[in-house]
């Protein structure tokens, strides 16, 4: 298994690559982007996905980029979404 077929939540890559690295916590980090303690608590805990104006606070604060994070969001989606949905009855259309 590889990052590409099970990508990790933007929330568990905050915590493990940045936060505990800086030894900071949920709370600290909510303090310094200026956003609720239950946001961040929820997003590394897994519970809730990155949004566009997390994405923007925490690249500032990390001099990441917002896409760094919202396309994290999207592999993670895409992965969870392939393994639910079933698409094996749509028949690709085929240009004339």
């Amino acid at each position: 298994m590889n990052l590409l077929e099970e990508p990790m939540h933007p929330g568990k890559v905050l915590k493990e690559l940045y936060l505990d690295p800086l030894d900071m916590g949920a709370i600290a980090f909510a303090r310094r982007l200026g956003v609720p303690r239950t946001r961040i608590e929820r997003l590394v805990n897994g519970v809730t996905g990155m949004t566009p104006d997390t994405a923007l606070r925490i690249a500032r604060a990390l001099n990441t980029t917002p896409a760094y994070w919202m396309n994290m969001q999207t592999n993670f989606d895409m992965a969870a979404a392939a393994k639910e949905v079933d698409v094996s009855g749509i028949e690709p259309l085929v240009a004339a």
